[in-house]
């Protein structure tokens, strides 16, 4: 069974990051620039603080208008970050991905942060072990 750490190993463990006092819209620019759907935020102590999406970003901007960028990051981001130790099963994580209707788990060892991944990680890895798996049994099969 394929952990957290076998994704990490193959999609990379970079973390894009942001200051839990930086304004939305420069969150809204960074989610943008980089072509991703979350941003771990770090607090003034450097700890995870929070996690902010492109959800959030959508929901900030309907109650509260275009205003709303002018805001600090802590006004709209989720602080209950839900997240994963890295030897924790992909089945388990997506498991948790549906159940907590999430897109994004930071992954920690720890206090320290040492990845990110998300469903479509997720899904990616388990179909390359899919594809992986049929090729191995066609293979078995001819060879028999």
């Amino acid at each position: 069974m394929t952990s957290i750490n076998a994704v990490l190993a193959a999609k990379g463990r970079a973390v894009a990051t942001i200051a839990v006092d930086a304004p939305l819209a420069a969150a809204a620019a960074e989610l943008a620039s980089r072509r991703i759907g979350a941003l771990v935020v770090l607090g003034r102590d450097g700890a995870v603080a929070g996690i902010l999406s492109e959800r959030d970003l959508v929901r900030g901007l309907a109650d509260h208008g275009p205003d709303v960028l002018g805001r600090s990051i802590e006004s709209l981001m989720t602080s209950d970050v839900v997240t994963v130790a890295p030897d924790l099963p992909v089945f388990s994580a997506l498991g948790l991905i549906t159940k907590r209707r999430i897109r994004h788990l930071p992954v920690m060892k720890g206090e320290s942060l040492v990845g990110i991944v998300s469903i479509g990680d997720l899904v990616k890895h388990r179909m390359e072990q899919i594809e992986a798996e049929a090729a191995a049994m066609r293979s078995y099969i001819q060879g028999a």
